[in-house]
């Protein structure tokens, strides 16, 4: 009987260890990941301009809500690394860009597809220039702006270097969802195409969703998009804001205390929320969205494995080369946006400098396993391009992103260059204008990075 005891005794202690051994060993194994998650507050500490709207050239006088930069790192499996930062800003002229990128590759020993700048482009952010030039610096406060900017680009590698180092085991799903309070804002009228309002115009609604859980389900942190302007806070308002981003963000972290939500994009170039130009509705859109969002995070998500692939092609978009004698007629009495760069132009073109052929933007794509692949574009495109990119690469377990690395111009889609309007009007840091061959070019150069990344097209 004794040994009879002792032999079950024996085979529960067995069963006990093997429980925990197997069941350690399947919690890591759900852990696919390594991720990290940090935010700093980027809302300056001096007067300066906000972006976004020519109209305001005073410095910002109240803060609505801060604003900040928030970082997620990832490893997989095979120790491939990336880091995304969001940031609540305007544009993101190339150079304050690629001077963090720069850095961050640097120290942490990446590739440039591995370091991706995601823009939120609230209007009521501060201008960020490291110059006095490029169209985008507001008259009296270049001293500030500059200091913020510098600033600016060492809390951003700061929060970085923190999301890096802060990661441990995670689980990652995605899903999508819908939100309706984007408005196609290319309205058609007898005075030509204005910025206003067209129900009948394509828009992007897609909420796409990505979750990230520590290895016993707790939320950790959320990505989400939308493509659509963060355009809702009033143009003459001088309050520093997140516009329904920034709501949309608070309102997931208030219904998960302790995570961390992080906005992205879309191609909102041609999208503006409706109704805008009042505060109240900035609250009420970010709460439409983030009660989205939050619907998607309690349905059954699809999980997100590795490995991580990470590729970024410099797609060269063509820029149109006017002569002398079409210059000084555009200078003259050319379109009102494209006037003042086509007298620049000239200029340039008097002193003996050749017009460039193209514009030199960063386009990356991340490849998760065969679960998703996300595309980051840079600028401001406009929703015509999703459409093309699923059709080049397929439309499946894809997020397509804008506002990336540089937001600098609006790359409009063939279409639109030919009917005109406010979103032909090209670069807006630097000069010129597209050339009809861009949708062509992004298009190729999303579908390259993807292929180059892992995506297996269909």
């Amino acid at each position: 009987m004794k040994t009879s005891r002792r032999f079950g005794l024996t085979l529960i202690a067995f069963f006990c260890a093997s429980v925990l051994l197997f069941g350690s060993r399947a919690l890591a194994q759900e852990a696919d990941w390594q991720v990290g998650i940090a935010q700093v507050k980027i809302t300056p500490s001096k007067p300066v301009t906000l972006a976004g709207y020519a109209a305001r050239t005073k410095p910002f006088e109240t803060v609505d809500q801060n604003v900040y930069a928030t970082a997620m790192a990832l490893q997989d499996r095979e120790n491939h690394r990336a880091v995304l930062i969001t940031l609540d800003l305007t544009i993101l002229p190339g150079d304050v860009a690629e001077g963090v990128r720069s850095r961050i590759i640097e120290k942490q020993k990446l590739e440039p597809a591995q370091v991706v700048l995601s823009v939120s482009h609230t209007h009521s952010a501060p201008t960020v220039s490291l110059s006095a030039g490029g169209g985008v610096m507001p008259t009296g406060n270049v001293a500030n702006t500059i200091e913020y900017t510098r600033e600016l680009q060492d809390k951003i590698v700061a929060v970085a270097d923190e999301a890096l180092a802060k990661m441990s085991p995670a689980k990652l799903s995605w899903g999508w969802g819908v939100a309706n309070f984007v408005m196609n804002r290319r309205q058609f009228t007898d005075r030509g195409i204005i910025l206003g309002v067209n129900p009948a115009g394509p828009v992007d609604r897609t909420v796409p969703v990505l979750r990230i859980d520590g290895p016993d389900g707790t939320l950790r942190g959320v990505l989400f998009g939308y493509a659509c302007h963060n355009t809702t806070m009033p143009s003459n308002m001088l309050a520093v804001s997140g516009d329904y981003a920034g709501h949309a963000k608070a309102f997931v972290q208030k219904q998960f205390p302790g995570t961390l939500a992080m906005f992205m994009m879309g191609c909102g170039g041609d999208a503006n929320p409706y109704p805008r130009e009042q505060a109240q509705y900035a609250v009420t859109h970010g709460q439409e969205l983030g009660e989205e969002v939050c619907r998607v995070l309690k349905t059954k998500l699809t999980p997100v494995h590795g490995p991580l692939g990470c590729a970024q092609i410099i797609a060269q978009l063509p820029l149109e080369t006017p002569d002398e004698a079409a210059l000084t007629k555009l200078a003259a009495s050319g379109p009102s946006l494209i006037k003042p760069m086509a007298q620049q132009m000239l200029k340039d073109v008097q002193n003996g400098d050749k017009l460039p052929a193209a514009h030199a933007a960063p386009v990356c794509a991340w490849q998760f396993g065969k679960d998703l692949t996300l595309v980051q574009l840079p600028e401001e495109v406009t929703v015509g391009y999703v459409h093309d990119i699923q059709q080049s690469v397929g439309p499946l377990r894809l997020w397509v992103s804008a506002y990336c690395n540089e937001v600098a111009g609006y790359v409009p889609t063939r279409q639109i260059l030919s009917e005109g309007g406010y979103e032909a009007r090209g670069l807006y840091v630097g000069n010129g204008w597209f050339a009809p061959g861009v949708e062509e070019t992004l298009t190729n150069a999303a579908r390259d990075a993807t292929v180059k990344a892992g995506r297996t097209l269909p």
